[in-house]
């Protein structure tokens, strides 16, 4: 077997601002193997939230020497962007030397032909958040990402794409930007908004008091959650979890994460990265599993890689030639 790593730069459509900073483009790094006739790709980002570089997760799929099989990977590399880049490359590869489709690989059902997606609008000023809401109001599931510090203008942003996109659902992202008072303050006016899940409003390891009491809009956890190792205890404290597969290492992890879950009565949510369809279209097989699926990344994008996968007002769908197809 043969890897060659890739670092690329997508330019963004417009900046995206989060709690933790801006960027204009997505840095992501593609992972190929080639069995010396066919080849499997794998697309990851690295999580700065994590401590990771677009260097350093190349370099350790460079330094990747096998074995090749997803299972053994598990066991050789930890969590994180570069297992989930050569997962998804042996998924890819597999299915082109089987014939066959990465799900039926993994026994699942295949991706439906148009899954609602969220669309992510990005952190800003209040006014700016309600002109873009207005401009995608007929998207069926706007994300708004909060968590400024401010509770009070956070409150005005919701209250203010609540009326720019009134019949839009509605999903909140703090990425650890509140504490338990501003949360408190937030849930009254999310009820209003009829809010449907608020994400890791408080930050990992300061999120205990949320096992305290029952919360009106269910919570789920992202950065408070990783591979699933500490899933119980997550369940203890929120209602759902957001499965990345670059936070998990690969869709290998991401599976049996949901399935766990599942048997835990925990709601599950399937994320990304800001990236192209190549990473989107292995969290795509999880679509089955979620409630909320946010698969956006690549409307983020000036453009996408071509192929990729359908996207329209009505839903995301595959589009073959992507990855994990013959």
């Amino acid at each position: 077997m043969k890897t060659i790593t890739s670092i690329e730069r997508w330019p963004l459509a417009r900046p995206f601002t989060i709690a933790r900073g801006s960027k204009s483009e997505a840095e992501v790094v593609v992972a190929t193997i080639s069995d010396g006739t066919l080849e499997g790709r794998g697309e990851c980002v690295p999580y700065p939230r994590y401590g990771e570089s677009a260097a350093q997760v190349a370099a350790a799929i460079d330094g990747f020497d096998g074995p090749f099989e997803r299972d053994a990977l598990l066991r050789q590399m930890p969590a994180g962007a570069a297992r989930n880049a050569i997962d998804c490359a042996l998924w890819d590869l597999a299915a082109k030397r089987g014939g066959c489709s990465a799900w039926q690989l993994a026994g699942i059902e295949p991706p439906a032909n148009a899954v609602t997606t969220a669309y992510t609008l990005s952190l800003d000023s209040v006014a700016k958040m309600g002109e873009h809401a207005a401009v995608k109001r007929e998207r069926p599931l706007l994300k708004l990402k909060l968590g400024s510090g401010d509770i009070d203008m956070d409150v005005q942003r919701l209250q203010t794409v609540r009326r720019s996109a009134p019949g839009a659902r509605l999903i909140v992202d703090a990425n650890e930007g509140w504490n338990g008072a501003a949360l408190e303050r937030f849930m009254e006016a999310a009820v209003e908004a009829q809010v449907e899940l608020v994400e890791q409003p408080l930050p990992d390891g300061a999120d205990a008091e949320l096992a305290t009491r029952n919360w009106p809009i269910p919570i789920a956890a992202d950065e408070s959650i990783r591979d699933g190792g500490n899933l119980e205890q997550v369940a203890e404290r929120y209602q759902a979890i957001n499965i990345k597969l670059d936070k998990s290492g690969g869709l290998t992890r991401s599976l049996a994460l949901a399935r766990q879950a599942t048997e835990l009565g925990l709601g599950i949510m399937v994320g990304c990265m800001v990236a192209t369809s190549l990473a989107m279209a292995p969290a795509l097989l999880l679509a089955g599993f979620a409630q909320v699926v946010d698969l956006d990344g690549p409307l983020l994008l000036n453009q996408d890689r071509s192929p990729g996968l359908r996207y329209s007002t009505e839903g995301l769908g595959w589009t073959a030639g992507v990855w994990g197809t013959p």
